[in-house]
């Protein structure tokens, strides 16, 4: 049982402020539990490419019981979470935005390195798909350095197939092959076979 469950159980011989303090651990497990279902339920949408209804509301819940419990990076996260699946599930590229702008502010105040990067490289990939070029790459690029600062390489080779993209678009052949070259490196050391797919695809646009 979670600790925080099993102290709520001190309900029956407490006082009003044990009372309180139940309700608000039992809210931390309900949205640790919501981020956690949603996220399992956007896994499946990315493998059955098929909506599951309970996915957005379960993200919004848990932003919403963070945001009353204090609890930033957890907001931050599951604000995170609400761009994606607008950007992802539903196509729109607005409401996406919005979602990943307020993250990546409430991730940069944080200094919450990871959560900053997953907005930022989501916010590149929309910059990049309304045609703005230069704001996509500046996404990417600050992505990138936040993620090779955590050691993150599965993520910096993820990006780095972004930027790829992107070099194409811009007519920039040399970086785009250098680019390539790079997260092929990574990608093999990490074991990450979808991002290697995604690069033997890149490379038949150079």
């Amino acid at each position: 049982m979670d600790d925080r469950v099993e102290r709520s159980q001190a309900i029956f011989n407490g006082t009003e402020g044990v009372l309180a303090k139940a309700d608000a651990e039992l809210d931390a497990v309900e949205a640790d539990l919501a981020l956690a279902r949603g996220r399992v339920l956007h896994g499946r949408f990315v493998a059955c490419d098929k909506e599951d209804p309970a996915e957005l509301p379960l993200f919004q819940r848990a932003a919403e019981l963070y945001r009353r419990l204090g609890d930033r990076h957890g907001e931050a996260e599951s604000l995170f979470w609400i761009g994606c699946f607008y950007q992802v599930v539903w196509k729109d590229g607005d409401g996406a935005v919005d979602a990943l702008t307020r993250s990546a502010d409430l991730a940069r105040e944080l200094g919450d390195k990871l959560t900053l990067s997953y907005a930022l490289r989501h916010l590149g990939i929309a910059a990049h798909q309304s045609g703005q070029l230069d704001i996509a790459r500046s996404h990417l690029e600050e992505s990138t350095a936040l993620r090779r600062a955590l050691d993150f390489h599965p993520g910096v080779a993820a990006n780095l197939v972004g930027l790829t993209y992107l070099a194409i678009a811009q007519d920039r052949p040399d970086d785009a092959r250098a680019l390539a070259d790079e997260a092929t490196a990574l990608a093999e050391s990490a074991g990450a076979t979808n991002i290697l797919d995604q690069l033997t695809e890149a490379r038949r646009h150079f």
